[in-house]
């Protein structure tokens, strides 16, 4: 007999009262460790960035190299930062993806080591789930459509089915590198970071009453998606063309920044806005580090408020890759552990009624051409054959929470996670046209 996933592996223990789970995220450029206990506290939360040349994006391996070098060191600074041992701790989790490869592994190897040292459990966490239930920890968010927003990925989601499902996205450049790449082409520094630079820039533009001057950009929405390249190819061929002042050209750097912005993040604001009207929720989460800044912020806002509803959003702490999210959603996933396995059993269940079902037409079938003793046995194999697939993880020593056998990959998308520790259904909603949407069971 299988093992059920919830019963299995190294077990958590308690501290204090309370269960502390320390996450390492290193899905890019930045490598965080957090603390956070099971009732949301956030004990510690401390990250390193990589800060790559001027003029050239961060590349994998140096990326890597840079995460190795630091996230030991971090760990200790974590717990030392928390007044805490590693005795204290009580699960561990890691950022499983999506991401670049070689910073992922970075990561994921120190917190298979820890968890392997320690004997403790160790929860993979998707980054861009994390990234929502650290906005809805942090502002209390019950129900929100989200507008993820970052360097490798924009999305806007909302919840239903017990997923996080994908309304729109982009189909080309995430909204991050089309700012970081931006960025090297007017020549802004890497340092703290582009997006940081092109939002001051753009804030400059128009300091002391003067009015910034717009380049036109292309604007592409396609139903509920988004596409950036044709606006960077446009910029580009402008800074070639000499737009710029400096050579000789109409428009400054702040300029560029201002027409960036404002035709980017319109965009944005106008497929949240449909996902909104659809969903029939009335609060919108930005999450993501460009969701930091804080025109996109305003804009949004005037949005909602406009619709008689409330936008959210967390400061650079929360927003920008941290450890706390990792950490707090790996805390979700454990303390929903028992949810997931018995969805998982009901699952089964239903599959292999399924397959029991077309092995019978097949036998019905065969029946009258003169073959049913011959097709019969096809019924408990089918069955049988979806219990095996089940228990095959199990059989090779994977309980979804012992270290070795965690992994990491380079794509994990959003809605593949089953949300075990909300309701199946979201609550009630009323998208706008009428009609009625969600369950009675609060979020």
């Amino acid at each position: 007999m299988a093992t059920s996933p919830a019963a299995a592996g190294p077990a958590a223990k308690r501290a204090r009262g309370r269960l502390l789970c320390l996450g390492i995220e290193s899905s890019a450029n930045k490598v965080g460790v957090g603390i956070v206990a099971d009732n949301g506290d956030i004990l510690t939360n401390v990250r390193r960035t990589y800060v790559a040349p001027s003029g050239h994006g961060f590349l994998p391996g140096a990326t890597a190299a840079h995460h190795r070098s630091v996230v030991v060191p971090l760990v200790q600074e974590a717990l030392d930062t928390a007044g805490l041992t590693p005795s204290d701790i009580g699960l561990l989790a890691y950022t499983k993806g999506p991401g670049m490869g070689a910073p992922l592994r970075a990561g994921a190897t120190v917190a298979r080591v820890l968890a392997s040292l320690w004997g403790l459990p160790l929860a993979r966490v998707n980054h861009c789930v994390a990234h929502v239930e650290m906005g809805r920890l942090v502002t209390a968010a019950a129900d929100p459509v989200v507008l993820y927003v970052s360097g490798g990925n924009t999305q806007v989601i909302a919840y239903a089915g017990g997923r996080y499902r994908i309304f729109g996205e982009t189909i080309d450049v995430a909204v991050g590198n089309a700012l970081d790449r931006f960025a090297r082409a007017v020549g802004l520094s890497n340092d703290p970071a582009p997006g940081l630079n092109i939002e001051l820039a753009a804030r400059a533009a128009s300091a002391g009453g003067r009015e910034p001057r717009f380049l036109p950009l292309p604007y592409v929405v396609k139903g509920m998606d988004v596409s950036f390249s044709g606006l960077l190819s446009a910029v580009e061929s402008a800074v070639a063309g000499g737009a710029l002042t400096s050579a000789g050209g109409e428009y400054t750097v702040g300029d560029l920044c201002y027409s960036l912005q404002e035709t980017v993040f319109a965009a944005l604001v106008e497929i949240t806005e449909r996902a909104l009207a659809a969903s029939g929720q009335s609060q919108v989460l930005v999450v993501g580090g460009v969701g930091c800044n804080l025109r996109l912020q305003e804009m949004l806002r005037l949005m909602v408020e406009a619709r008689g509803g409330v936008a959210l959003a967390t400061d650079d702490r929360y927003c920008i890759d941290n450890g706390a999210m990792i950490a707090w959603t790996g805390l979700l996933q454990w303390t929903s552990r028992e949810v997931a396995a018995e969805r998982a059993a009901a699952t089964i269940e239903t599959t292999a009624v399924a397959a029991a079902g077309a092995a019978a037409a097949e036998v019905g079938a065969a029946a009258s051409a003169g073959g049913a003793k011959k097709t019969a046995a096809a019924v408990p194999t089918a069955a049988a054959g979806t219990k095996r697939e089940w228990t095959t993880a199990a059989a090779a020593g994977d309980t979804g929470w012992n270290a070795s056998a965690a992994t990491c990959t380079q794509r994990y998308r959003t809605d593949e996670v089953e949300v075990t520790w909300r309701p199946v259904d979201p609550p009630d909603r009323h998208p706008e046209g009428g009609g009625h949407r969600g369950g009675a069971h609060p979020a």
